[in-house]
């Protein structure tokens, strides 16, 4: 076999044996020790597959008949899994779930960090693993003349309808199908984005669990919504806990959801929540974590791994809208936080305010240029917890922490990947990974949230 030669080629039929999971639930077969990524196979089972596309060093294959099933497999309670994108695994039992991701980080952490005889904790799991979402963010669009709502299939731009989501909350799948019904009757119609014509562009809700509270947020492409008065007065009454009714334009065209400008319609501009003791008003633009009852046990481990006595000062250097640095501030002597964007911090002082916390102080910027001068004003962290988004820390950062010498870094992640790099950095520049604990707060996809402990040298 020459060098430019593959082990297969496309259209092969082939027998193989899954012997792993890729981070995305496909699972690996190896022919001659070259990959196959097969959808929705798992490993230890057996079967027939028929390559689709063929690359250098890897190739994707088509699941065509499974001959030996693994014992973790379950019938998926979706019906339409198999060509929606929003989960990956609920093909495999919830145990199953668990111990692949304990393996993921175990594995990248190895594999990307060097970090072998780190410490991993079984993934902590939820009881009820399913609607856990309190955020549906659902794309609009027509086919055949008729208004569809639901995620997009894999790889694709192609809206596939859905009836109710099994992850989502109950309410957040009331209010899609309610908003589907009403842009019929009201002529409302569906967005295009090949042709870039059409109102209604997003429906995005937001149910607080613990309030019950329930937003509703219609991104539409201009200002114009037919019917609108009409159809604020049929939300109000099919939803007896809705709280706001919120308009969001969005003119470009683009696939971010949210445009420059926000109108609310009816009731409020925003709904209250509460995770553990902290009370958080919650707009229709805040980032705030789609499984509250997930973000509590992540929370806590991170309060528990800063080991807070009262007397430490901490900087939170990705604060957002303060949900850790408020988790903090109730054992630490002073929280500092920093965050890039101004609505974010905007609503970190009005959390703080919310639950008369005066111990945490929130500032606009970049951590990595308002970390050195908070040290040349004399600040010295005992604690820095940091909770990047998943391209992780930027290395500037990386260094400015390190020249603060905490005595703990607790550093949240929700990419393992990334989390394994920037681990491998601090340990070269003076720390040592005591833990890592998983949490799954993604139950049903592939996605898997850690929480590390790192401690001075």
């Amino acid at each position: 076999m020459s060098k430019r030669e593959t082990p297969v080629k496309k259209n092969d039929v082939l027998n193989v044996t899954f012997e792993d999971m890729t981070h995305d639930g496909s699972g690996v077969a190896k022919i001659n020790g070259f990959p196959l990524f097969v959808k929705r196979a798992l490993p230890g089972e057996t079967a027939e597959v028929k390559v689709i596309n063929v690359k250098k060093n890897y190739g994707f294959a088509r699941l065509m008949t499974l001959k030996q099933e693994s014992e973790a497999r379950v019938e998926p309670p979706c019906p339409i899994f198999k060509r929606c994108g929003g989960c990956q695994l609920q093909h495999l039992s919830y145990e199953g779930q668990l111990v692949y991701k304990q393996k993921q980080v175990k594995d990248v952490l190895e594999r990307i960090g060097g970090l072998g005889d780190v410490l991993v904790h079984p993934t902590l799991g939820m009881e009820e693993p399913w609607r856990y979402r309190n955020k549906a963010q659902v794309p609009v669009g027509e086919q055949n003349g008729e208004i569809v709502a639901g995620f997009y299939a894999e790889r694709s731009h192609q809206i596939v309808d859905m009836p109710n989501c099994v992850i989502q909350h109950e309410d957040n799948d009331k209010v899609v199908q309610l908003v589907k019904k009403l842009a019929k009757d009201y002529g409302i119609r569906g967005y295009d984005d090949h042709t870039h014509k059409g109102t209604l562009r997003h429906v995005v809700t937001r149910h607080a669990k613990q309030t019950d509270q329930l937003m509703v947020v219609l991104v539409t492409k201009g200002k114009e919504l037919p019917n609108k008065k009409n159809l604020v007065t049929a939300l109000k009454e099919a939803l007896p806990n809705l709280t706001s009714v919120v308009q969001n334009i969005n003119p470009k065209r683009t696939n971010v959801i949210f445009g420059d400008k926000t109108e609310v319609l009816w009731g409020e501009d925003v709904i209250y929540d509460t995770i553990g003791d902290i009370k958080f008003a919650i707009s229709a633009r805040s980032f705030y974590q789609v499984n509250p009852m997930q973000t509590k046990v992540l929370y806590n481990k991170a309060l528990e791994y800063a080991q807070l006595t009262g007397r430490e000062t901490v900087i939170d250097a990705y604060c957002g809208i303060g949900t850790i640095s408020l988790f903090l501030a109730q054992k630490a002597k002073q929280v500092y936080g920093v965050e890039i964007v101004p609505e974010a911090i905007s609503d970190a002082k009005q959390n703080a305010k919310l639950n008369h916390i005066d111990n945490a102080e929130f500032v606009v910027g970049e951590a990595e240029r308002i970390m050195p001068w908070w040290q040349a004003q004399g600040l010295k962290p005992d604690v820095i917890v940091v909770d990047p988004p998943r391209k992780g820390c930027d290395e500037a950062l990386l260094e400015a922490m390190t020249v603060m010498k905490p005595t703990r870094i607790v550093y949240v992640s929700c990419n393992p990947a990334t989390l394994a790099r920037d681990l491998k950095f601090l340990e070269q520049r003076g720390y040592t990974t005591q833990e890592v604990q998983p949490v799954d707060m993604f139950p049903q996809t592939g996605h898997v949230e850690c929480c590390a402990l790192l401690v001075k040298k």
